[in-house]
């Protein structure tokens, strides 16, 4: 019989497609998007409207693209929590000494025998978690580091987007997460945890493609 601790990988996995199949991928496709945002001059009150309109509804698909991150940065989280936890319980390794995401991800990555730097997998994993702190927190430390970890995830340039907010700009404001990131981050969750099962016809590729 498969131990609880050789189930939960699978487990795991399927919650995180779940999750992704059934929640965020549908809302974030019904959600609607313009190209280049219209500025300047108006000629009359329905095309500034509009010209509004587009401008917060790109802005809420960005923030509705960075929640999902938050969320599946947590529920990853929470399932490294509960499978060192499963490893402790069956005394294959003292887990106590893992405090923090990143300590967890390292020590579960190591004792299922997973090369994090293959393919970049921990950098889409860590990236995933910063992108969940600067979420969270805004301006600060982990913003700062995402910027050196991830440049591409600001363009300042770009033309579709408007950061609504009033006042002095904030760099953390003008984080893009696009459909695409969101594809990066669910398939290097569930390709670790593919990567972590131990059982028959693992799934170690999630079918999951860059659009």
């Amino acid at each position: 019989m498969n131990s609880h601790k050789n189930q939960l990988p699978r487990v795991f996995q399927a919650n995180l497609a779940r999750l992704y199949d059934r929640m965020i991928h549908p809302v974030m496709d019904s959600m609607p998007y313009h190209g280049d945002l219209e500025t300047g001059e108006t000629a009359c009150l329905d095309q500034f409207l509009d010209r509004t309109k587009a401008m917060v509804d790109n802005y809420t698909l960005n923030e509705a693209a960075k929640a999902f991150v938050l969320t599946l940065a947590g529920v990853f989280e929470r399932q490294l929590s509960i499978w060192a936890r499963s490893i402790q319980d069956a005394g294959l390794a003292d887990m106590t000494r893992l405090r923090g995401y990143e300590s967890l991800l390292g020590g579960c990555a190591k004792i299922a025998g997973i090369d994090l730097a293959c393919d970049g997998l921990g950098n889409e994993l860590t990236q995933m978690f910063v992108v969940a702190n600067v979420v969270r927190h805004g301006e600060g430390q982990s913003c700062n580091r995402l910027r050196a970890l991830a440049p591409q995830l600001w363009d300042d340039a770009a033309t579709d987007y408007y950061d609504l907010l009033p006042g002095t700009p904030a760099a953390s404001e003008h984080l893009r997460i696009r459909p695409r990131d969101l594809i990066r981050y669910i398939k290097a969750t569930t390709r670790f945890w593919g990567l972590a099962d131990p059982l028959p016809m693992a799934v170690t590729d999630p079918p999951y493609q860059n659009e």
